[in-house]
């Protein structure tokens, strides 16, 4: 049963063949031809099957052989694998079995239904050959009876034709005859001289081409002399200064039509538009003051601001001048040699009048008044301006864009001036806060708020500054597509000439207050506002110019080839600079300050007469206490600064040469008569092992530097002043005395007590040097004067 499955399959597969497909192709001999190829795609082995070569026991290949599989099984498989092996068998033969006849069923059915068509289209067919036929016999009867009404209508229709081109050139001759009539009727005055002119154009051809004959010569002379009548009226009105544009052009165009000069009417077309673009200038003009000087001083301001200035002399001025120029070239483009050349010519002259006039009244806008109103100002004139170029390409397209340019640039120019005139103010301010007296219990704003507000202020105002010249460069504005508002503007003009510039003058202008007193003989600067300015120099190296180059290098940024631009450390050095200057030139005032206190206190006292001192001297309690209110005014602004290591006994050990007690023998021998060298000499040979202290050196930025300057120039003076004066016993007492204060309260301020020590105790010995009876203070004597006092 198992061998028989497969032939049954195949048996009905061949059964089926002739009408399992109504596609299968028709055999030579009329029959059907079996469809092996899908049969044999369907049952056949697959790819890899074939390749592997023939199996005779594989159920479903071609080269199956039943006694070869029946054995295979037989001997490979046990009886119960046998009997669920026929099982599955059975049930796919029955499955095939259905499948085919379902198959056949269907085909069957399909091919009945496409016989049945056939049979349907083949008797249509027939009967629309019997139609066809019936139609082209009528068709050529049509034709037959076609060609014989063409045939006796054809002597007619010849007749027909001549006897319309008789009425058309009738109809001609009647129209020549009434023109005459026409144009006198058109080109009377009021009337419609436009349609007067096409009538003749019309009909003007013809009637020179049979001028010969008598009655067409007739016409034309008429006609000429009516239209040579409407000729002198139009250059009669052509002369009304009256005229718009548009009436001129019209004027115009008609006597070119009328065969007129073309020279002549172009010299009075240019004269004309000549006369009423110069009235609409002097329109202009007369809103501006004189030229003159004298007269400019006593003529008000102008009433109008500059946008409605700009946009009347727009609209009629640029207006007008467009309009007049695309007439001209619609009027005289190929009839003149030379009319290109004149027409530019024309356009330049008066192009270059109203630039004139547009800088004077950019000139009137001295203060800053609204930037956006000279921006919208700027770009409606470089509106009009481009479209006017568009048809005059070189009637001054350069001077109109380095006129705005220049006014842009004078913008800028003022703004500089405006915020060097605000930081000028501000300083105002800041003096005066310094200079207003307190009243009692009220103390006034501290040095640190006073930086704040000025520099913030400052700074404001630059950064309003910046964001109003931005407009310049805004993507609505026309002009901002230059070339020069792309990379010069936004180079030379803000960043060079105005933000460079303002930090570099206001570097000069606080280095100033430190250069120019001694040099113009002006009143000198408070010291807080010298300490102020060099903090505000010092702020402006470390963190503001960087800031400042920053936002307006994004605001307004440079071009990769554009000019070269001031780099920002060379301003910061610049700012350090005069910080410096500034701060040196603090310790010079406030150090002169304490050292003339010394310098009198020395000079008006009688050191050979004084007594003997109970009492530190009223002026070193003074110096003591200026020295603290700087320590305190200085401490507001800037850094403690570094100290070296501190001894702990300074207030005493650095006296020791006062002392008596510590070095009995020191002082004797040295100020004896007999031996006037030896003082030199020890104190020569002091110097030489002591560490050389500059007076003068430059001040570092912080507060113990500062203090040690004021302290050493102070020092110094009190030592230079001992050195001129010749004192008693009781006056080297006292010297000691003072000196032994000052060491017990200024060496915290120094930034290296051996610095004070060191100036203190040449003090000490020049005043031992000069003193006609060297006889020290005993030291304790000296510390319970000075605990006291």
């Amino acid at each position: 049963e198992a061998a028989g499955g497969p032939g049954r399959s195949g048996a009905m597969a061949e059964a089926a063949g002739p009408a399992g497909s109504p596609e299968a192709p028709a055999a030579p001999g009329g029959g059907w031809r079996r469809p092996h190829g899908p049969l044999q795609r369907y049952y056949g082995p697959e790819a890899a099957a074939a390749e592997a070569g023939p199996d005779p026991a594989d159920i479903n290949g071609p080269h199956f052989d039943p006694e070869v599989f029946l054995t295979k099984v037989r001997s490979e498989c046990p009886l119960g694998e046998l009997l669920a092996r026929e099982a599955a068998l059975s049930r796919e033969i029955r499955a095939l079995d259905s499948d085919m006849q379902t198959l056949l069923y269907e085909n069957y059915n399909k091919f009945i239904s496409a016989t049945a068509a056939i049979r349907r289209r083949k008797v249509d067919s027939r009967r629309r050959e019997a139609e066809m036929d019936d139609l082209a016999a009528t068709m050529a009867a049509i034709s037959t009876s076609s060609a014989r009404v063409s045939a006796a209508l054809q002597d007619r229709h010849r007749r027909g034709a001549q006897l319309a081109g008789v009425q058309a050139l009738l109809r001609k001759l009647q129209s020549l005859v009434e023109v005459p009539g026409r144009l006198r009727r058109w080109a009377a005055p009021g009337a419609e001289p436009a349609r007067a002119l096409r009538c003749h154009a019309r009909a003007r051809a013809v009637l020179r081409h049979y001028r010969h004959l008598p009655s067409f010569r007739a016409i034309e002379d008429e006609s000429h002399a009516i239209m040579a009548d409407l000729a002198q009226r139009l250059r009669a009105r052509l002369r009304d200064d009256t005229l718009d544009p548009k009436e001129l052009t019209e004027c115009v165009e008609m006597l070119l039509q009328l065969e007129e000069p073309p020279e002549e009417l172009c010299e009075e077309f240019l004269s004309h538009a000549s006369a009423r673009l110069d009235a609409e200038l002097a329109a202009l003009e007369a809103e501006l003051p004189s030229a003159d000087p004298s007269v400019t001083a006593a003529t008000p301001p102008p009433a109008s601001d500059i946008l409605d200035f700009v946009d009347r002399g727009s609209s009629a001025f640029v207006g007008n001048l467009c309009l007049l120029s695309a007439s001209y070239r619609s009027l005289f483009d190929g009839r003149l040699g030379d009319g290109d050349g004149r027409l530019e010519a024309f356009a330049a002259a008066l192009t270059a009048r109203y630039f004139e006039l547009l800088e004077r009244r950019l000139a009137l806008e001295r203060g800053l008044g609204d930037t956006s109103l000279l921006v919208r100002a700027l770009d409606r004139f470089h509106r009009r301006l481009r479209a006017l170029l568009e048809l005059l390409p070189a009637a001054g397209a350069e001077a109109g864009a380095a006129l705005v340019a220049r006014a842009a640039r004078e913008r800028v120019d003022r703004y500089l001036r405006a915020l060097q005139t605000f930081f000028l103010g501000c300083l105002g301010d800041v003096r005066q806060a310094l200079a207003a007296p307190r009243p009692p219990g009220k103390e006034g704003p501290g040095l640190p708020d006073l930086l704040a507000t000025l520099a913030s202020s400052v700074l404001g105002q630059l950064k309003a500054v910046l964001a109003y010249v931005q407009l310049f460069t805004a993507k609505d504005v026309a002009f901002a597509s230059l070339p020069y508002f792309k990379g010069e503007f936004c180079v030379e003009a803000v960043r060079e000439g105005l933000v460079v510039a303002f930090v570099r003058w206001l570097c000069r202008t606080a280095r100033g207050f430190a250069d120019g007193p001694a040099e113009r003989g002006a009143p000198a600067a408070p010291p807080a506002l010298l300490l102020l300015l060099a903090r505000l120099c010092l702020d402006y190296e470390a963190t503001t110019i960087s800031y400042i180059l920053t936002l307006t290098d994004e605001q307004f940024p440079p071009q990769d080839t554009g000019p070269e631009v001031t780099p920002g450390p060379v301003l910061c050095a610049e700012a350090r600079g005069a910080a410096q200057r500034l701060l040196d030139h603090y310790v010079q005032v406030q150090g002169a300050a304490v050292a003339q206190m010394l310098r009198k206190s020395v000079e008006t006292r009688d050191w050979l007469g004084t007594v003997e001192p109970r009492n530190v001297r009223a002026v070193m309690k003074r110096v003591v206490e200026d020295i603290t209110a700087i320590d305190v005014q200085v401490g507001q602004l800037f850094e403690e600064g570094v100290r070296r290591a501190q001894s702990s006994d300074s207030s005493r050990r650095a006296f020791s040469v006062y002392s008596s007690s510590r070095a009995p023998g020191r002082y004797a021998p040295s100020y004896t008569p007999s031996a006037p060298m030896d003082t030199h000499l020890l104190s020569n040979i002091q110097k030489l092992f002591s560490e050389r202290i500059d007076i003068f050196s430059p001040v570092e930025f912080n507060k113990v530097s500062v203090l040690t300057g004021i302290i050493k120039i102070s020092l110094k003076t009190l030592l230079e002043c001992v050195r001129l004066r010749t004192l008693g016993r009781f006056g080297l007492q006292q010297v000691q005395v003072d000196g032994h204060y000052l060491q017990l309260y200024l060496w915290r301020f120094a930034a290296d007590e051996r610095v004070v020590q060191g100036l203190l105790d040449e003090v000490a010995a020049s005043a031992a040097h000069r003193c006609l009876d060297p006889v020290p203070m005993e030291h304790s004597v000296v510390e319970l004067i000075c605990e006291r006092g």
